[in-house]
């Protein structure tokens, strides 16, 4: 492995179910995330993922492809086009470092309307015990 490298891409359906899932599990309870009414309301077409939920799905895109020793050392994402229910996710991944059993991977999540989320991820590839 090396910088420049990809890693497989991961397809992700966006269904309201997985959005108010995610917001619960992370005890995000903002309206604009499980209630559709109230969430148009605020301006927007529909619910959307929460930035919690997104970054449970980007860990877990990285922890797959790196295998059960992986451990995530940084995390660092930013939001873009808001995940709706009904559009899919896909996470693709570029290896921007390998440092000993450290690496760094640029991450993109792309939907419907453009990159839903961009960031770097460090993770140790670590070994089995």
């Amino acid at each position: 492995m090396k910088a420049g490298d990809e890693i497989p891409p991961l397809t992700i359906p966006v269904t309201r179910t997985l959005i108010v899932a995610g917001a619960i599990a992370s005890r995000d309870y903002q309206d604009v995330h499980h209630d559709a009414e109230l969430a148009r309301r605020k301006g927007s077409p529909d619910i959307f993922m929460n930035i919690l939920t997104t970054n449970g799905l980007v860990g877990r895109y990285i922890t797959d492809h790196f295998g059960p020793t992986a451990v995530l050392k940084k995390v660092a994402i930013r939001l873009g086009a808001p995940n709706y229910p009904g559009d899919t996710m896909v996470l693709t991944g570029t290896i921007e470092d390998v440092d000993g059993d450290t690496v760094t991977v640029r991450v993109i999540g792309a939907n419907g309307i453009g990159n839903h989320v961009t960031g770097t991820v460090t993770v140790s590839q670590g070994s089995a015990r």
